[in-house]
């Protein structure tokens, strides 16, 4: 059965120009994030790992500005999004479902982009109630970066049995939330967790002023709250 689908439009490999454009959508988001944000946030996780570094930045900025509502000035991350989708190849994704279980049917074109913005752009079309959970849920995807598959959909849906760590089986990501200064309700994206990582290591080295008795215990503490929120594997 589907349960919701988004057909990204996009130029072609060999193409001068790089734009994006979206085709057809079914989003459905009742209650929020509903199949249409779980599927968003599947196409975000399953392609953001294949972007640099500069891309990965770029696309965190983008998210913010999206859902906040801002002027988009274009091109963006070096693609243009347009409306008119003539001469654009396509790419169909679906999450579909049989009884309880769903699975991420994706297209890929090794094309990655494209991908990630259209699930961007679309989100941005959700309506104002569902917008918010879907943008959470989008950042969430961006720590992702074990493929497609079900514990992805685990993972997306609040399992915490897909992202827990397997050395430390009673620590979970409510945990390295805490430990890294995060809020219980946040989502923090890949770029979020290295900078607060990185600052808070720095804070407890002994050479800076940090307690030279805990800073080994606290340095591994942050270490592993870093590994489970990026799903580093030990």
């Amino acid at each position: 059965m589907l349960l919701a689908e988004l057909e990204v439009r996009h130029s072609r490999p060999i193409a001068p120009t790089r734009r994006v454009a979206l085709g057809q959508l079914y989003l459905p988001t009742d209650p929020p994030p509903g199949f249409g944000g779980i599927l968003l946030a599947g196409i975000t996780a399953t392609f953001h790992p294949r972007l640099d570094d500069e891309a990965v930045e770029g696309l965190a900025r983008l998210l913010d500005d999206l859902e906040q509502g801002r002027r988009i000035p274009q091109p963006r991350l070096r693609h243009r999004f347009q409306v008119d989708a003539v001469g654009l190849d396509r790419s169909c994704h679906k999450l579909v479902g049989e009884g309880e279980d769903m699975a991420l049917e994706l297209q890929d074109k090794e094309h990655p982009m494209p991908q990630v913005l259209g699930a961007a752009y679309a989100a941005a079309r959700l309506t104002y109630r569902a917008r918010s959970e879907v943008f959470r849920l989008l950042r969430r995807a961006t720590r992702w970066d074990g493929g497609p598959g079900p514990r992805l959909i685990s993972y997306l849906t609040g399992d915490e049995a897909a992202y827990r760590s397997w050395r430390l089986p009673n620590i979970g990501e409510g945990w390295a939330l805490d430990v890294l200064g995060f809020a219980a309700h946040e989502e923090p994206g890949r770029v979020a967790v290295q900078t607060r990582y990185r600052d808070l290591v720095r804070a407890a080295h002994p050479d800076v002023g940090g307690n030279p008795v805990e800073a080994g215990q606290r340095i591994a503490e942050l270490s592993e709250a870093r590994r489970l929120l990026l799903r580093i594997e030990p």
